[in-house]
C-alpha cells in the first residue's frame, strides 16, 4: 500500500502535471512545425531550385530504376529518403528556436525578478529605542 501511496503523491506535484503539459504542447506544436515545413516553407524552396519536391527525393539503394519515392517503396526497394530527413532537420531547427527563444524570455523575467530591489525592512523597535535614546544624547 505504501508504493501506492507514494506514487499517488508523485502523479499529483506540480512539476508532473507541468511536464505533462509541456509534452501534450510540444507535439501539437511539432505538428504545427511539420505542416508549415512541408506545406509552406519546403514548396517556395523546392520552386527556386527548380521545381523539386523534397518530399519526394530519395536515393535508390536497388538495381532497378523508380521514378517515384511511392513506386520504389511499392516495389519494395531499399531507398534512402533524404527529402524526408531535410524536412525533419528543418522542423528541428524551427522547435529548437522556438525553444530557444521560449526559454531566452524566461530567463529574461527571471533576471528582472531577481534585480528587483528589495524594500528595506522596517527597524525593529529595539533600533528604533536606540535611535531616539542616540538623538536625545546629541541635544
Amino acid at each position: 500500500m505504501g508504493m501506492i501511496q507514494e506514487f499517488k503523491e508523485f502523479a499529483v506535484k506540480g512539476n508532473v502535471v507541468d511536464m505533462a503539459v509541456g509534452i501534450i504542447i510540444g507535439a501539437a506544436f511539432g505538428k504545427i512545425v511539420s505542416t508549415l515545413v512541408e506545406g509552406v516553407i519546403m514548396p517556395p524552396i523546392g520552386l527556386l531550385l527548380g521545381g523539386v519536391d523534397f518530399s519526394d527525393l530519395f536515393i535508390n539503394l536497388g538495381k532497378e530504376s523508380f521514378s517515384t519515392l511511392a513506386a520504389a517503396e511499392e516495389a519494395g526497394a531499399p531507398v534512402i529518403k533524404i527529402g524526408s530527413f531535410i524536412n525533419e532537420i528543418i522542423s528541428f531547427t524551427i522547435v529548437a528556436f522556438a525553444v530557444f527563444l521560449l526559454v531566452k524570455g524566461i530567463n529574461n523575467l527571471k533576471r528582472k525578478e531577481e534585480k528587483k530591489p528589495e524594500e528595506p525592512a522596517e527597524p525593529s523597535e529595539e533600533i528604533l529605542l536606540l535611535r531616539e535614546i542616540r538623538d536625545q544624547l546629541k541635544k
